[in-house]
């Protein structure tokens, strides 16, 4: 296990992150990574894993040097985890907890009205697009059953993203045999 110095909250989406996971296996490797604990994985409620991400960012505590206001926390979100940031972003968050988040990596974020969207999952309609107060780099894939491209590009844009788009690679999970992903750790990395 490596020691990073940066902080990083991972938000897995429905059903959360297997050991074969890209978010698994960073959590795996580096020590300054840590999953937040959402309160139901297979019955997701918007406001309930917004709450959950606030709860999370709150318990941060400030670190020696870090001034106040000044983000210290990278988010690495998969699929619902993307919406969830968004969501906190826009209607749960505080600006004490807004100010710790230095960036975001939002992988995968499904389409509400698709035909694969979890129908275990609620809230989390409509999606907000406003620019997000943080870094943020978008990456889709142009075959992933729960979100297209369009989907994906029209958050990346209302949040004020980078986009990424990274070719056919499925719902950027587990079966997407990305090990590691290192393209994938160094986005989340360039915005800490």
């Amino acid at each position: 296990m490596t020691t990073i110095d940066t902080r990083v909250r991972v938000l897995p989406g429905y059903m959360n992150s297997g050991p074969g996971h890209w978010q698994t296996r960073w959590e795996a490797a580096h020590a300054g990574f840590a999953r937040v604990a959402m309160p139901d994985w297979l019955h997701p409620d918007c406001a309930a894993w917004c709450r959950a991400l606030e709860a999370a960012l709150a318990a941060e505590p400030q670190r020696d040097g870090e001034r106040e206001g000044e983000g210290g926390v990278l988010l690495a979100a998969h699929s619902l985890g993307c919406l969830t940031v968004a969501h906190w972003a826009a209607r749960f968050s505080s600006a004490a907890t807004r100010a710790k988040v230095a960036g975001a990596l939002l992988v995968a974020p499904p389409d509400p009205h698709g035909p694969e969207f979890p129908r275990d999952a609620s809230g989390f309609d409509p999606v907000p697009l406003a620019a997000l107060p943080f870094p943020s780099v978008v990456v889709a894939s142009s075959d992933d059953p729960y979100g297209g491209l369009d989907f994906a590009q029209r958050c990346a844009q209302g949040w004020g993203s980078r986009w990424e788009a990274i070719g056919a690679r499925g719902h950027i999970n587990a079966e997407s045999g990305l090990g590691d992903w290192p393209q994938g750790f160094e986005w989340l990395m360039s915005m800490g």
